[in-house]
């Protein structure tokens, strides 16, 4: 009872906040509070810190704001700020307050205005953007830098009866305070305007107006083109794998079935996959290792599954701070007994006797590199003073989450899997003696398999995987996700094909040792995602520095991991349901 009032209390937690967008209802004169949040560089969406680290306007006491746990975890850190705004009534030019800088607060504005720093709030859940400054570089010969504060900010509201629609700042007729050549402390009045007009646009279809206007350039469209020459390319491809090697099969079985029926030697004149058929099942070393890749490899797959399915369906807001954040925390928590299950399972099916350790190993397979990955990016931010570092409740708190969820899911679905897990399903017998296996062309390869094997799923989702890049790591925010869902099947099925297709070509070589290539010829996919990025970061950003580099290279290893373990199950599932059709279909004694 205890466990499952915890479960409850967590979805409570993580599920409410996503499902519920902010509905708050105004009169005319009512206040209406505007929270500052975060800094950073453009050009690195990663590198944010506290908008009160800078030099600027504050009231004695800061008050934060309660966030919910996707909120913090993507770096929000919202404190109520000295901006007066009551509901419907314009306010121009009014004072913020009178800033005194020394010179070293001075080159500090300076020095993040030459950074591109720019500012975000929050009205209303309605985040609002901004440059802190002006920058101009100009000429040659002689060339002009010039630097310029914004003092004074525009806000601009839409409202549709007594709900807040749009809200934006804008310095279009300011002028900006001149930080050039200051050598002495300075004195400056921060003002602010506030302008309130009606629209008729709905309150549901607030996150439509919040789109189609961002303070970030739109550059992700859908390009039809691209997505479908991707998919006729795929279907082609799959096409050709089922067709080549149906035939093939067909070929090979009838000439093998034949065969049996015109000699007593079994063995005479056997060769290519038949005459592994007693090697074929012969149980792989590391058994352990490799069920517990499928079992978290599934976890993964029903993961993101879950993730799209959820938002096609509008299960929650995702123009909410942090909604995808909660919900991935949340199913990655009670997705942790479909590892358990699946691996416990399978290695019990393979003769495995270490269930226990299995379960560990599996439950630690992909939280161990986490965890590691996790506290360098985490010391980063912590040492560089930026919002992305979690605060120790955080911590806390997501540990919490692992250990009465996770961890016990995972243990329950082991126990489940392990208790109702059958013998393995073999249609051929095992000889005890291994049979040699012959040399293997280079084309045979595992390397050359590895290579064919995890660039045609790659090539699947190129062009998708662009629009990720641009989300996760740039300005854009992801609204296709039926395109996602699309282009996620097709790489699952271009995936399993291409398993299958290599696993056949191993076989015919008379090579039996399929099992671990089957993961490793789909799953090395995840190699070249970590190549993509790596190409992302250096050749479609402008990312820069130590802070946003760990974070993007730390996260990036982890994508690809991520990758590895859903394309090495499915590519193992594919191969070992083939696997078993043919040798079915096989007459043998």
């Amino acid at each position: 009872m205890a466990f499952l009032h915890s479960v409850a209390l967590l979805c409570m937690w993580f599920v409410v906040p996503p499902l519920i967008a902010a509905d708050n209802r105004y009169k005319q004169g009512d206040p209406v509070m505007l929270y500052v949040n975060k800094v950073g560089p453009y050009h690195n969406p990663q590198e944010t810190y506290h908008f009160y680290q800078l030099p600027v306007c504050a009231p004695s006491q800061i008050r934060h704001k309660s966030l919910t746990l996707g909120e913090v975890l993507d770096g929000d850190r919202m404190a109520e700020s000295m901006y007066k705004i009551s509901f419907r009534v314009n306010v121009e030019r009014e004072p913020l307050c009178e800033l005194k800088l020394a010179v070293s607060q001075v080159e500090e504005l300076r020095q993040a205005i030459e950074e591109l720093y720019y500012f975000e709030f929050v009205l209303d859940d309605i985040p609002i953007r901004g440059f802190v400054g002006y920058m101009e570089e100009s000429g040659f010969l002689p060339h002009t830098h010039k630097i310029g504060l914004w003092s004074h900010l525009d806000f601009n509201i839409e409202y549709n009866e007594d709900r807040i629609i749009f809200a934006n700042v804008s310095v279009r007729d300011v002028k900006p305070f001149s930080l050039d050549d200051v050598r002495e402390p300075l004195s400056l009045t921060h003002t602010y305007s506030i302008r309130w007009f009606p629209t008729s646009v709905t309150y549901e279809r607030r996150g439509d107006r919040l789109r189609d206007t961002s303070f970030f350039p739109k550059s992700l469209e859908i390009h039809w083109l691209s997505i479908i020459n991707s998919m006729v390319l795929v279907f082609l491809l799959l096409g050709f794998v089922v067709i080549i090697l149906m035939r093939v099969l067909k070929s090979d079985l009838a000439r093998y079935n034949l065969d049996e029926e015109g000699t007593d030697d079994m063995e005479q004149g056997d060769n290519g996959w038949k005459i592994i058929h007693t090697d074929v099942f012969r149980f792989p070393p590391h058994r352990s290792l490799l069920c517990a890749i499928l079992g978290v490899g599934s976890q993964f797959l029903a993961l993101g599954t879950g993730i799209i399915v959820m938002v096609l369906l509008g299960m929650f807001n995702v123009h909410r701070h942090g909604a995808i954040n909660s919900a991935a925390i949340l199913l990655y928590a009670l997705t942790c007994c479909i590892s358990g299950y699946v691996s416990s399972n399978f290695y019990r099916q393979l003769g495995g006797d270490r269930w226990v350790w299995n379960i560990v190993l599996t439950t630690s397979l992909f939280s161990a590199p986490f965890f590691l990955t996790w506290s360098v990016v985490n010391s980063v931010h912590w040492a560089n003073g930026s919002t992305q570092a979690l605060p120790a409740t955080t911590i806390l708190l997501l540990l919490t989450v692992w250990l009465l969820v996770g961890f016990p899911l995972t243990v329950i679905g082991g126990i489940f899997g392990k208790n109702s897990a059958g013998n393995f399903e073999a249609p051929c017998r095992t000889k005890n003696i291994a049979r040699e296996i012959p040399p293997q062309p280079w084309y045979k390869s595992a390397p050359v398999h590895m290579a064919i094997g995890g660039f045609l799923p790659f090539s699947a989702i190129s062009v998708e995987l662009y629009y990720i890049f641009a989300t996760v790591w740039g300005r854009e925010q992801y609204t296709l996700y039926g395109i996602l869902f699309i282009v996620f099947a097709i790489l699952l099925s271009v995936g399993a094909c291409i398993s299958v297709a290599l696993t056949y070509f191993q076989l015919s070589g008379e090579d039996y040792r399929w099992w671990w290539r089957s993961i490793l010829s789909t799953g090395s996919t995840g190699a070249f995602i970590f190549l993509y990025s790596v190409f992302y970061y250096w050749r479609r950003s402008n990312m820069s520095g130590v802070v946003q580099s760990v974070e993007f290279f730390g996260y990036s290893f982890l994508t690809a991991y991520v990758f590895f373990l859903m394309l090495g199950t499915v590519s193992f599932t594919a191969s070992l349901r083939f696997i078993r059709y043919i040798y079915v279909n096989l007459k043998m004694d």
